[in-house]
């Protein structure tokens, strides 16, 4: 097997491991059953803290350690991907999973839409059909939640959706290695939720969940997914975000008994048709691409 195999190879493994693993982030946080800034406050510094440990591991065991927030680029990636959280476990107290996990997978069309104008990507037909579709499908949820008091949920998610968005568009236009910029981005909502809790109080029912989800199964899930598209293409990487827009309800359905509506369900549905459709467009396309390179250029 080449390298470059190789490299794919390992790409789709992280991916794959980071995309699994964020599909018990919500159930995590239900099955803790506490309060929206009590889990905010432990489950991101339990995060921080093991990814600081990661970090000082690697640090002292080798030179080619990534840095903490690569410059001023970082900062902002950590600052939006800070607020992002903040905004989603918002999402996650005022609406239903499904809700949430359709809405954020706008992230993907958001970056698109965000590429175009900051860094003057050319927006593709095909990209643009399915950015439409994807507005229609999120159009249909959030008009279902109106007067059901599920609306300042989905905004949040919305919001979520494309401060992530931004930390994406900041980090392709840098180029750097941004993975534990992503870590260090839960210092932000951490600051604030500690700064909730001192007026509210603590409390966390089963405080055993939000450990396990913050010391592993976040880190492992932002590091995984932070490193995979260094080895595989973004169309690939989207695919692998939908497991979390595809499983979590479902995790959430077999735990709570929440059962998605009917209109969310349509409407994730036309989300999911879309981005896949998207994504496989896209990997066609690259292919096709690179194989007319290859035609026109002969080793």
């Amino acid at each position: 097997m080449s390298e470059a195999e190789n490299n794919h190879a390992k790409g789709l493994l992280l991916t794959a491991i980071g995309g699994l693993a964020l599909t018990a982030d919500i159930p995590l946080i239900r099955l803790a059953s506490g309060d929206q800034w009590s889990i905010m406050m432990a489950r991101s510094g339990l995060t921080l803290a093991a990814g600081l440990i990661i970090w000082i591991v690697w640090k002292l065991a080798s030179r080619k350690a990534p840095a903490l927030v690569p410059g001023r680029p970082g900062l902002a990636v950590a600052a939006l991907y800070g607020l992002a959280t903040i905004c989603f476990i918002g999402a996650v107290y005022h609406t239903s999973t499904a809700n949430l996990v359709f809405i954020l997978a706008l992230n993907s069309m958001f970056a698109a839409l965000l590429s175009r104008i900051f860094l003057k990507e050319k927006l593709r037909p095909a990209t643009f059909l399915a950015m439409l579709a994807m507005l229609a499908g999120v159009l249909i949820i959030v008009g279902d939640s109106i007067g059901t008091g599920n609306l300042f949920g989905d905004l949040l998610a919305l919001a979520s959706a494309v401060l992530i968005a931004g930390a994406i568009t900041i980090s392709r236009a840098s180029g750097r290695d941004m993975g534990f910029a992503a870590l260090l981005a839960v210092a932000l909502p951490l600051v604030v939720a500690a700064a909730m809790t001192a007026k509210t109080g603590f409390r966390i029912d089963h405080p055993w969940w939000i450990v396990l989800n913050g010391a592993l199964v976040m880190p492992l899930s932002f590091y995984c997914l932070a490193t995979g598209p260094r080895y595989i293409s973004g169309p690939e990487v989207a695919m692998f975000y939908l497991l979390e827009t595809v499983l979590a309800p479902v995790w959430v359905w077999l735990l709570f008994a929440e059962a998605p509506t009917r209109q969310s369900l349509v409407g994730g549905a036309i989300l999911i048709l879309a981005l896949v459709a998207h994504s496989l467009w896209q990997l066609y396309s690259g292919r096709r691409r690179r194989a007319a390179s290859v035609l026109r250029h002969p080793a």
